[in-house]
C-alpha cells in the first residue's frame, strides 16, 4: 500500500501542478501587495462565525449518523460527536488515507462491525452529493439568468437537478433490489474481468446494506432534512467568510489577448453582494475540486474556488473580484471549512490517546481484509 500511496500522491502532484499552471499563467500582473491588503482587512468576527457554523455541521453529522445506526444499535449524539471531529481532522491532515478514520473509530467505539460503518459512510456521501446537487440545481435554475456573462449557468442548474433525480432513482432501486442488482452487475462485468466484477459487486452490496439501515419513511425524511441543513449551514459559513471582506476600491491591471499591458482601471469590490445562489456555485466548485487533495495542503479545493471566483461570472459588476481577492478567498474558505477542525480534533485525539496515522493504517488494513473476504465469498 505504501507504493500505491506513493503513486497516488505523485499523480495528485502532477494534476495540481497542471492546475496551478493553467490557473496562474495569465496572472502575470498579480499584485501581492493588494493580496495582503485585502486579506488583512477582513472582519475577524465574521470568520469566527464561519468556523462556528462548521463546528455546528459536525454536530449535525453526528445526529445523522445516529439515525443510520438506530435500527441496529442504540447510541447518543455525544458519543458520535468526537469521532466526527477526529475523523475530519484525520482527513485534513492525512488526505484520502484519513477518510476511513471516522467509520473505523465509530465501529470501535460502538462495538459494531467496521463493514457496517463503511456502508453508512458510503451512503452518507451519496446524501451529501445529492443535497449539494439539489441546492446547486434549484439555485441556478431559478437564479442563473442573473449571470449574463455566462448564460450556460442556468442550463447547468437543470442538469444538476437531472443528476439529483437520477441519483435518487438509482438509490431507491438499489435499496429495493440490492441482491438482484449485485448479481446482474456481476454477470455483466465478469464477461470482461472477473476481478473487477468481484470488486464492483462487493462495493454495491456494501452500499445496499448501508441503505437498509434506513428502515422507514420517517428516518429517510430526517436524513434528507439533515443533509440539506448540513449544506445550508456550510453555505452560510461561506457567506460569513466572503462577507468578512470589506467593500473597497482596487486597481485592476489588464492585458490584451497578446499579453500586452492595458491602462489600469479602478473597481469597487463588493463581496457583500454575494448571496446564497452565488455561494452555492462556489461551494459546488470546491466540492468538485476536493477530489484532488494533498495531505495537510489541499490544493484542488482552493484552486477550484479561485477559478470560479476569478471567472467571468464574478469578475464584473457588482462583485468585481480580482485575481488577488479570489486567491485570498480561496485560501480563507479552505482554512475555515476544511482546516479549522484540526485544533479540536488533535485535542480530542490526545485526550483519547489516539494516533491518527496508526488509526488510518489500521482502518485501511481492515478494509482491505474485509474486501478480500467478501470477494472470496462471492
Amino acid at each position: 500500500m505504501k507504493r500505491h500511496h506513493a503513486i497516488t500522491t505523485a499523480v495528485v502532484f502532477v494534476i495540481l501542478g497542471l492546475l496551478v499552471y493553467f490557473q496562474f499563467r495569465h496572472w502575470r500582473t498579480f499584485n501581492w501587495h493588494e493580496f495582503w491588503l485585502l486579506t488583512s482587512g477582513i472582519n475577524k468576527w465574521s470568520v469566527l462565525a464561519g468556523i462556528g457554523l462548521i463546528y455546528f455541521v459536525y454536530y449535525l453529522r453526528a445526529i445523522r449518523w445516529m439515525i443510520f445506526l438506530k435500527p441496529s444499535h442504540d447510541t447518543t449524539v455525544k458519543r458520535l460527536l468526537a469521532p466526527q471531529v477526529i475523523g475530519f481532522t484525520g482527513l485534513a491532515l492525512l488526505g484520502r488515507p484519513g477518510e476511513l478514520v471516522r467509520p473505523f473509530l465509530i465501529a470501535r467505539r460502538e462495538n459494531v462491525t467496521f463493514s457496517s460503518q463503511l456502508a453508512v459512510w458510503a451512503v452518507e456521501r451519496v446524501f451529501d452529493i445529492g443535497a449539494v446537487a439539489v441546492l446547486l440545481g434549484v439555485n441556478l435554475a431559478l437564479k442563473g439568468s442573473k449571470y449574463r456573462a455566462v448564460p450556460q449557468v442556468a442550463e447547468l442548474g437543470f442538469a444538476m437537478l437531472g443528476i439529483a433525480a437520477v441519483l435518487s432513482i438509482s438509490v431507491f432501486l438499489l435499496w429495493w433490489r440490492t441482491e438482484f442488482i449485485c448479481v446482474t452487475l456481476g454477470r455483466l462485468i465478469s464477461k470482461f474481468s472477473h476481478k473487477m466484477a468481484a470488486s464492483v459487486t462487493v462495493k454495491v452490496k456494501s452500499f445496499g446494506e448501508g441503505l437498509h439501515t434506513i428502515k422507514d419513511l420517517r428516518s429517510f425524511l430526517s436524513i434528507v432534512a439533515l443533509s440539506m441543513l448540513i449544506w445550508l449551514a456550510v453555505a452560510q459559513a461561506y457567506i460569513q467568510v466572503l462577507h468578512s471582506y470589506p467593500e473597497m476600491k482596487v486597481t485592476v491591471t489588464r492585458v490584451d489577448s497578446d499579453g500586452n499591458p492595458l491602462p489600469p482601471v479602478m473597481r469597487t469590490v463588493r463581496l457583500h453582494k454575494m448571496h446564497l445562489e452565488d455561494v452555492v456555485l462556489v461551494m459546488g466548485s470546491s466540492m468538485v475540486g476536493s477530489v484532488v487533495q494533498l495531505p495537510g495542503v489541499g490544493g484542488g479545493s482552493q484552486l477550484a474556488v479561485i477559478g470560479i471566483l476569478s471567472s467571468e461570472i464574478f469578475r464584473g459588476e457588482p462583485y468585481n473580484i480580482t485575481p488577488e481577492l479570489a486567491t485570498s478567498c480561496g485560501i480563507m474558505l479552505w482554512l475555515v471549512t476544511f482546516m479549522s477542525v484540526i485544533p479540536a480534533g488533535l485535542i480530542l485525539a490526545h485526550r483519547e490517546r489516539i494516533s491518527l496515522r496508526e488509526l488510518s493504517a489500521e482502518s485501511e488494513t481492515e478494509a482491505e481484509e474485509e474486501n478480500k473476504e467478501e470477494s472470496s465469498a462471492l
